[in-house]
């Protein structure tokens, strides 16, 4: 028999992401709109985000999600409906929306395995002026999102566990099990902005990561601040930060598998050269990594993380990046996005910043943000502005 898990575990789950995950940590206000974006076989997970966001008195949009559409999708549509853009909709969309809660619940990892990856990227090209609305409604605090997980077979075959095996996992990494779980996120909430304060606290002009297969340089600058903590991902332990992508040097090497755009590829290995992506490898699915990188800005880095692996509950591997960014472990995880910077790193007034100022600080933008994560121990070593270094990761934990 299959495992599904108690309408208790998924009542908490949903009052998490509807009370705790958005509006940055304080849940959703009166008759604020929030649209529910959930595949078929969450079903179960979806029954009970409809009645928390009742509940708290606001008004749930439904969006309901056919399963496996997409290989059809792409065998099937010409170039003209690929770069469709169907913008009345997605306009209103945006302007409706307070608030997003997406799920993830895949019935088959390899999806568009064999799809020509020129499609995918270029399906992502053609919507990047939605995802510009939604993230300058973001910046005015106009609008927050958070992502969940719902586990299947499927997904739990492709990370080697049993299904009841990877919802323990979920379970124990989102305090479902727990007799107040908002409140064990609010303690993680306050322990995650300990370590801001004190990474904040000191003047780093760069980063310099090592482990085996990592030799790599992070432009940090002025004017920007470690975030984390508020709601966006449940779970999320990670702390992070937008560097200036133009300072990056060197190379980084990766041992969790990334799942993207319905293909699995392995051992990816990386390197910059003032900024720019200038080699890349990996050991399967080399040509989707390779279309990726050739989509506008995403050779460029977009982010910093590292999670502390003495908050993170997450010890196996989940095949899913929402989980497997956060992996704690025996050493925790570091990961870095190509693409898509988060403005939200900056320490000044985010409405007044021009497009033109954002690429004058190294802030990278692009339609593409697709984080890639390592496992393996590392060392972070800051360089202060006065030339002072400091060790402020080591052995899978932050030493601040």
């Amino acid at each position: 028999m299959s495992y599904q898990p108690s309408e208790n575990i998924l009542n908490n789950y949903a009052n998490i992401l509807v009370n705790y995950a958005l509006n940055s940590g304080a849940g959703i206000k009166k008759n604020e709109t929030v649209f529910l974006q959930v595949p078929e076989t969450a079903k179960p997970l979806l029954i009970a985000l409809q009645k928390a966001v009742l509940k708290a008195e606001a008004h749930p949009i439904i969006q309901y999600i056919p399963d496996e559409l997409m290989k059809d999708f792409f065998d099937l549509a010409s170039d003209d409906q690929i770069a469709f853009f169907p913008s009345f909709f997605l306009k209103g969309k945006i302007k409706e929306a307070d608030h997003f809660i997406s799920i993830i619940a895949e019935t088959n990892k390899h999806e568009l395995e064999g799809i020509d990856p020129r499609k995918i990227m270029e399906r992502n090209r053609s919507l990047k002026p939605y995802m510009d609305w939604r993230n300058k409604k973001e910046l005015e605090n106009k609008f927050t999102w958070t992502l969940g997980l719902y586990a299947t077979e499927a997904m739990a075959q492709e990370a080697g566990l049993s299904l009841k095996e990877c919802w323990q996992q979920i379970i124990k990494a989102c305090y479902l099990d727990d007799s107040n779980p908002i409140k064990k996120w609010q303690d993680t909430k306050n322990e995650i902005n300990r370590i801001k304060k004190s990474l904040n606290s000191l003047d780093i002009d760069h980063l310099h990561i090592e482990s085996n297969g990592t030799d790599l340089i992070i432009g940090v600058d002025k004017n920007r601040s470690w975030i984390g903590g508020d709601g966006l991902n449940i779970p999320s332990f990670e702390v992070f930060i937008s560097p200036d992508w133009r300072r990056t040097e060197g190379q980084i090497s990766f041992d969790m598998p990334l799942y993207r755009y319905g293909n699995i590829i392995k051992d990816i290995k990386l390197e910059f050269k003032k900024g720019i992506v200038i080699k890349v490898e990996a050991k399967q699915g080399q040509k989707i990594i390779e279309e990726m990188v050739k989509v506008k800005n995403a050779n460029k880095i977009g982010e910093f993380s590292l999670t502390d692996k003495r908050m993170s509950h997450i010890y196996k591997f989940m095949a899913e990046t929402l989980f497997d960014e956060n992996f704690g472990g025996e050493f925790g995880n570091t990961h870095i996005a190509l693409g898509m910077a988060y403005k939200e790193s900056y320490t000044g007034d985010l409405t007044k910043v021009s497009k033109k100022e954002w690429t004058s600080m190294g802030y990278n933008d692009s339609v593409i943000h697709t984080d890639i994560i390592s496992t393996k121990n590392r060392v972070v070593t800051a360089t202060l502005n006065n030339k002072e270094t400091i060790i402020i990761y080591k052995d899978g934990q932050f030493t601040v």
